[in-house]
């Protein structure tokens, strides 16, 4: 049976099979929990397994590596948040970008996922609150992929990392 949880907490410490990256386009480190997981995966071999696909990747894709050093998760995968500082419309492609790392999920015979509020940080641009937008568009995708794959049963842990954005996303679950 699927289901959907939300987490105090990060996504890279969760213990599943695969944890969601928020990912620039050119699936190279970054800051904040792109840059924990780099850390944590090991940068060298991150970077280098990154390296295999063609990028730029376009806001909304997902694309999995395997976790390297991570001992709580055997994959990664890495969904392109859009910058709603430079696309202040892209709610369909921060939507793909949750229902796409579903799809990455099961396409590789896996069945948890963790997931960070993706596109809530400095990627919410001038949302008036880029936490309820992408716990919105995280819940719709998880609603519509339980739909259209009925055959799979996934886990899925929507990663709020401070107090204030738990308490948002908590009113919508």
């Amino acid at each position: 049976m699927s289901n959907l949880e939300l987490v105090q907490g990060s996504c890279a410490d969760q213990n599943v099979d695969a944890v969601v990256n928020a990912a620039n386009r050119n699936l190279s480190a970054g800051g904040g929990i792109c840059g924990v997981i780099f850390n944590k995966a090991g940068y060298n071999e991150l970077a280098e397994s990154c390296k295999k696909y063609t990028t730029p990747l376009k806001d909304g894709e997902a694309v999995i590596t395997p976790a390297f050093n991570m001992i709580n998760c055997k994959y990664i995968i890495h969904a392109v948040g859009p910058d709603f500082s430079y696309t202040p419309n892209a709610f369909k492609q921060l939507y793909d970008a949750y229902y796409n790392s579903f799809k990455v999920l099961v396409e590789n015979g896996l069945t948890s996922i963790s997931l960070q509020l993706i596109s809530s940080g400095i990627f919410g641009g001038n949302l008036d609150n880029p936490v309820k937008e992408s716990c919105k568009q995280c819940i719709e995708a998880y609603n519509n992929f339980i739909q259209n794959y009925k055959d799979k049963n996934i886990s899925v842990k929507l990663c709020a990392f401070l107090e204030s954005e738990y308490m948002e996303c908590k009113k919508l679950f």
